[in-house]
């Protein structure tokens, strides 16, 4: 029975990919070519997975990339990512942004909405999610490659970073870990990205129904808080006891306030506007300002 599962495998070495044996192809084939009926399928299985890569390494061929699961010390990582989410904003349908900064070891996350995906509110809500939790991870936190912090994405994991992130890290004293593009580093902060999924699903669903995006944040905050007594997967603590183990090992916050506001210095044109990202407001403190855009 080896040597037939074996022939089969060696088949699939020029045969093209989407064409070749899964385990149950192999085991109908033994079945219905070969008479074997007794054979059951997680042997077939358990015997295809170690045959495959064995041959595939006898044959000169690539070994196929594997994964393992994930180990984090506690208060060393967390992982970052934005996701669009969609609100009843004072009567109107608005698409707002939700901002999620998630510790890795204890799974406590912290969210928060903006209007837009900007460097600013980026800076905003890392610095909203550390006062949360009382500190920054002392190793490093995980991110896509975004704009607010990449410039440009280079060869591998090397990113240029703009200036105001690598002067905001600096503050903070933390190193970014960028996932490669797509979803082959999708995996590489799979808690933020079931967490994104997970968050709107249990506390934003109908769609909310708020006058302002500080009720809404409101909002979240008091949802955060009610998912420290939440159990993730198998596991026997709380999100919050694991929590309250790894507060203590977060880096203490600096005691010097970061602005994340971008500073500029416009010029007024003749008729006493000034122009910021391509909108005009009025320089006279006794006009209103109402950012219409030309």
């Amino acid at each position: 029975m080896k040597s037939l599962i074996d022939a089969m495998l060696h088949e699939d070495l020029t045969a093209p990919r989407k064409q070749r044996h899964t385990a149950r192809r192999i085991l109908a084939r033994l079945a219905d070519e070969h008479g074997h009926t007794d054979l059951k399928y997680p042997t077939v299985r358990d015997d295809v997975a170690r045959r495959r890569a064995e041959i595939a390494l006898e044959a000169g061929n690539p070994v196929v990339e594997a994964m393992v699961p994930q180990s984090h010390e506690p208060g060393a990582e967390a992982e970052v990512d934005f996701a669009e989410l969609y609100v009843d904003l004072a009567g109107r349908r608005t698409k707002v942004f939700l901002f999620t900064l998630r510790l890795s070891y204890s799974g406590r996350a912290v969210h928060r909405v903006f209007a837009s995906q900007g460097q600013e509110a980026f800076l905003e809500g890392h610095i909203h999610a550390f006062e949360r939790l009382g500190g920054v991870p002392w190793e490093r936190i995980r991110y896509d490659n975004l704009k607010a912090a990449v410039s440009r994405v280079l060869f591998g994991r090397d990113r240029e970073e703009s200036a105001r992130w690598v002067e905001f890290r600096s503050h903070y004293g933390f190193d970014a870990f960028y996932c490669r593009p797509g979803v082959e580093g999708a995996h590489e902060k799979g808690g933020v990205e079931g967490e994104g999924g997970r968050f709107r699903r249990t506390h934003l669903v109908p769609v909310p129904q708020v006058t302002s995006i500080a009720e809404l944040n409101s909002r979240l905050a008091a949802f955060d808080d009610a998912d420290d007594a939440r159990r993730i997967t198998n596991r026997a603590r709380s999100v919050g006891d694991d929590f309250a183990t790894e507060a203590t090992m977060l880096r203490p916050l600096p005691t010097e306030a970061f602005e994340p506001g971008l500073l500029l210095t416009p010029r007024v044109d003749q008729h006493a506007r000034v122009t910021v990202r391509q909108a005009r407001y009025s320089a006279l403190p006794d006009i209103e300002c109402t950012g219409g855009r030309e």
